[in-house]
């Protein structure tokens, strides 16, 4: 049975082929610029790098002369050995010249050219010719909206004017045209409707996020309802588009729901999209497949391989994620032909849109559907406008129902998907490069793809090893939570549960490993509703902080002597407890600080990373090194504690920031008297917890939260404590620099701080900027955890040239996010720390008032708590306040200059050098950043925040710290003293015989 299957599919490709002789897709003919640029990018992939790149930049380039100029930075580099008529003419001219001139005309007409290829009009209007021509050639069609990322509401509402206005041009239209395939009725073929559409639900809002699921679905579907509504009105079909994984369970959920309403119970012509290269795509068809039964409904699934793999592969390694899709393109072809059988043998419930260019997969499901005797109607097949066109004209001579996907949208968000199906066409694996630009044999093309899996087995996932860690392996940064998973969600909300009714729990201090009381406390509540007590902690007098040094100094020698593996492990205990309780512990985190449920989640594998890193490191470090090769001589330099130390905790990485310098100080073997934030004692409290569960000896770690003032300086001057390790503002870090200088008598050395203090970040902006991204990261680097970041972007530096576009978004989106109490899922920004801080704020917030122009203010919400609007000022020179002072709120000030020298410039003026970013595409202007942009982490194209352990060591110079980087290579060695060991080993003329190196 099968065996015959194989061959009739073989039959029918070949016959497929034999109707598409001497014809090729026009993206490959050589003939047109389009074909030469598509030979060279798949001849040449440093070449098709820079193509994609510059092709995707290209829309936002606004003169002829940055034509050029992006042109002679991507083509024609010192580094580059691309052929002269690859670099258009331009490598030694200036980009002001009349040659350049010319020569991007051209350039501009043809990439121009090319996306009009793939997209048949700007807006309905201007499409609805191409698209009458496609039904005169017997083609029906669905129109797809292309348009630029919706980070805003306003941006939603444009998009769901857009699909309106879209339904209305076409219902007027549609009485004229004729129903395809001689239908007697009506719709083409007899069962389809005429009108088309497809949606893309992440335009439907905004704010859409898996970690809100509900929330979002909701939201969602105030745009999407009279949308389905219109479409049932005028007879038209609807169908959700299926984008990257992080929205799939999002869009499921919307159809079904959607669907359930009574309103929508007999609509017939609703559909959705399964993706063939995602694992889970076989449970989420039989899901729906099931759904639709339980109600005797019919649905429409389009079943496609799936346009984002590489994006797919390339987030889920970065999260530490499984990779959602199959890595193996025969796997997916594979399993594509599987979710078709099903679709098939389903055809009662289901329509079949098959959507692909693969010749294998299309005879596939054509001789299936005979051999299952799927009725007409139930299947129809689908290819992109503008490639396959020789697929297209075979499937539709041989009288198949065929339909194109029809994008409409201008060329700037159309550039995104031009290079979506560049990719695609030039891919290795793909089918059209394969049949119709390296002539790969058609026998070996229809091949059944558990064939070619067989020969081409998935290989593993490449396994990093690192000796230097010895058995414990190379280090990976804990995976955050994925939210779609709704496992993950409910467990989240369970654990705000519990911990919120845990709230109020009294603690003590530990001293030597014993509970001490006192008779203060310090009352740690709710930022977001301040009447709220998490929790009451003893508050330490000099008595227990003299007591504390002393724990700490009687336990040292002790820990001093410990092999450096033992220490080591006590970390990689920790970081198994902090494993087993982090949703409580982040749950504790959105009580006692305010952080969102994303935010205090990143909080609590920063602190796993941070065990597990300076536990790998200590193992590292603690290898002596043989120093020099004299003979007759050994010489080992090694690394020994410096003694006991103080940690001074900040209160806004309460969990993260306490760990990292409490485990990098107990790992290099030194004891410690760790001082929390008052602001956050409870999470403090657990982080003595976390290493005494880890199995800490009494004495190593002294839990002493106390007022700042008194106990902190007693720490800093007291002549047992060796160094003092602190994390706070600029102000308070400076007077621990100078107390810890004066040196005590009976002190037995010079303390040593680290001090990683404040920041005045900037982001710029610069005029070719991607600005769905540039918006995206800015807004978060400015309002994320309200601001209360020392990375935080509190300055945004916009070019002139894209200075209004950007700021219109930034404004809007920033009008568009959710604010309100953290334990709501939706919650994007809440409320400050305290009210002291609040006031603070505010005071800032009048001084801006006064020096710019007040662009937005979010007094549209009410919170019980410490509540600060988030507000953007603009007109902000360089020199103000706004421009030059920590603020630590969600207040961003807009800096406009007039080019790249004035941005970097503006971003280096003040005191300090923590973080800074850059969004360009530039080459030319991220080469200059690098170099000219003096801050301690510079991210490129991406937010400022979010500093990752290992990946992106932390921490700033000038004014923003002392000290090397925190999660990086050179952090423990801070914690230690280097000796050296020197031993003449010559006697009576003779020494040992050296050793082999």
């Amino acid at each position: 049975m099968a065996q015959e299957l194989e061959k009739r599919i073989k039959e029918t490709g070949l016959k497929i082929y034999q109707l598409i002789e001497g014809d090729a897709p026009s993206v490959f003919k050589k003939e047109f610029w389009s074909g030469k640029i598509m030979d060279w990018c798949m001849r040449n992939e440093a070449f098709k790098v820079e193509m994609f790149r510059f092709v995707d930049v290209f829309p936002s380039l606004s003169s002829s002369v940055s034509v050029a100029k992006h042109i002679q930075e991507y083509f024609c580099r010192p580094d580059q050995d691309f052929p002269s008529s690859l670099q258009w003419g331009l490598k030694l001219v200036s980009p002001n010249s009349l040659v350049a001139k010319v020569a991007t005309k051209a350039i501009s007409e043809n990439i121009t050219g090319m996306a009009r290829q793939f997209i048949v009009g700007e807006d309905a209007r201007d499409a609805l010719s191409t698209l009458k021509k496609l039904r005169k050639e017997g083609f029906a069609f669905t129109v797809d909206l292309l348009g630029e990322a919706v980070v805003s509401e306003a941006e939603a509402d444009e998009f769901y004017q857009r699909y309106i206005e879209l339904f209305e041009t076409l219902a007027r239209e549609q009485s004229k045209w004729k129903p395809l395939g001689n239908s007697p009725g009506d719709l083409d073929w007899g069962f389809s409707p005429k009108i088309n559409v497809s949606i893309k639900p992440s335009a439907m809002y905004s704010q859409m996020n898996a970690r809100a699921f509900d929330f979002s679905v909701e939201a969602a579907l105030k745009r999407l309802r009279p949308l389905f509504r219109q479409a049932k009105q005028i007879g038209a079909a609807v169908l959700l588009d299926m984008e990257h994984t992080g929205l799939k369970n999002l869009t499921l959920a919307m159809f079904r729901k959607l669907l359930e309403e009574p309103e929508f119970q007999d609509y017939e012509h609703a559909g959705i999209v399964i993706q063939a290269y995602l694992k889970d795509s076989e449970q989420d068809l039989r899901d729906l497949i099931d759904w639709a039964k339980a109600r005797g409904r019919r649905i429409t699934i389009r079943l496609v391989k799936g346009a984002y793999w590489d994006q797919e592969v390339i987030l889920a390694r970065q999260q530490n994620w499984e990779i959602p899709v199959f890595t193996n393109k025969y796997e997916t072809d594979a399993n594509y032909e599987k979710l078709a059988r099903i679709l098939l043998e389903n055809h009662q419930y289901v329509s079949f849109a098959c959507a692909s260019h693969n010749i294998r997969s299309i005879a596939y499901v054509w001789e299936v559907a005979k051999e299952l005797n799927v009725p007409d109607g139930r299947l129809e097949f689908q290819v992109l406008y503008g490639m396959a066109e020789p697929v297209r004209n075979a499937l539709r001579r041989v009288g198949l129902p065929l339909r194109l996907y029809a994008p409409i949208g201008q060329m700037l968000p159309g550039m995104a998907y031009l290079v979506r199906r560049l990719l695609e066409n030039t891919a290795n694996e793909s089918f059209l490069r394969q049949s119709f630009a390296e002539g790969t044999a058609r026998e070996q093309l229809l091949r059944n793809p558990l064939e070619l899996l067989a020969e081409n087995p998935t290989p593993p996932e490449k396994v990093y090893s690192a000796p230097e860690y010895g058995d414990k392996g190379a280090f990976t940064n804990e995976p955050v939570i994925d939210w779609t998973i709704a496992e993950n969600r409910e467990r989240f909300a369970r654990a705000l549960e519990k911990v919120g009714k845990e709230l109020g729990r009294k603690i003590p201090l530990y001293i030597g490993g014993r509970e001490v009381l006192t008779a203060e406390e310090i009352i740690s509540t709710n930022p977001n509703q301040s009447d709220q007590v998490v929790g009451r902690v003893a508050a330490a007098t000099l008595k227990e902080a003299q007591m504390a040094v002393e724990a700490a100094k009687q336990a040292f020698p002790a820990w001093r002597d410990t092999s450096p593996r033992e220490r080591a492990e006590v970390l990689f205990r920790a970081a198994g407890v902090a494993r087993r309780q982090r949703m409580e512990l982040a749950a504790l985190q959105v009580y006692e600080v305010g952080k969102n449920w994303s935010e205090a989640d990143a909080d609590v594998t920063e602190a796993i990373d941070f065990l597990e890193y300076y536990g790998r490191e200590m193992i590292r470090l603690a290898q002596q090194r043989r120093m020099g090769r004299a003979p007759g001589e050994t010489s080992h330099l090694f690394y020994e504690p410096r003694g006991v130390g103080a940690v001074i905790a900040p209160w806004n990485f309460p969990l993260a920031i306490s760990v990292g310098m409490t485990a990098a100080a107990i790992v290099t073997g030194n004891t410690v008297v760790y001082k929390p934030a008052s602001l956050s004692p409870i999470t403090g409290a657990k982080v003595y917890e976390i290493f005494q569960q880890a199995g800490l000896p009494a004495g190593v770690l002294n839990f002493l939260p106390g007022p700042g003032g008194a106990i902190g300086d007693y720490l800093v001057t007291h002549p047992d404590i060796a160094f003092v390790t602190f994390t706070g503002s600029m102000e308070v870090g400076l007077r621990i620099i100078e107390l810890a200088a004066r040196t005590p008598e009976g002190a037995l050395g010079v303390k040593s701080v680290v001090a990683e203090m404040g920041g005045k970040n900037a982001i710029i902006i610069d005029s070719d900027a991607d600005i769905d991204e540039a918006v995206v990261h800015t807004l978060y680097s400015a309002f994320g955890f309200q601001g209360q970041k020392c990375s935080a972007c509190s300055r945004v530096i916009v070019l002139e040239e894209n200075y209004q576009k950007f700021v219109d978004r930034l404004v809007q989106a920033a009008r568009s996010i959710n604010i309100g109490p953290a334990v709501n899922p939706e919650t994007y920004m809440g409320a400050v720390i305290d009210e002291q801080a609040r006031r603070k704020i505010m005071g800032f917030i009048e001084q801006g008032k006064k020096e710019g122009r007040l662009l937005l203010s979010r007094e549209d919400v009410e919170l019980p708590g410490h509540y600060v609007p988030l507000t953007i000022f603009a007109d902000i020179k360089p020199e103000h306040v706004l421009a030059q002072e920590e603020i630590f709120g969600p207040v961003l000030a807009v800096i406009k200059v007039k080019d790249f020298t004035e941005a970097l410039q503006v971003a280096n003026g003040t005191r300090y050098a923590l973080t800074g970013g850059v969004f360009s595409r530039s080459p030319e202007n991220i080469e200059r950043a690098k170099r000219e942009f003096r801050v301690g982490n510079l991210y490129i194209n991406r937010g400022c925040t979010g500093a990752i352990v290992e990946r992106h060591p932390f921490g700033g110079f000038k004014m923003s710290g002392v000290g090397s980087k925190a999660g990086g290579p050179d952090y423990l060695l801070q914690f230690m003293v280097p000796r050296t060991v020197t031993e003449n080993q010559m006697r009576r003329g003779f020494a040992p015989a050296e050793e082999e190196c």
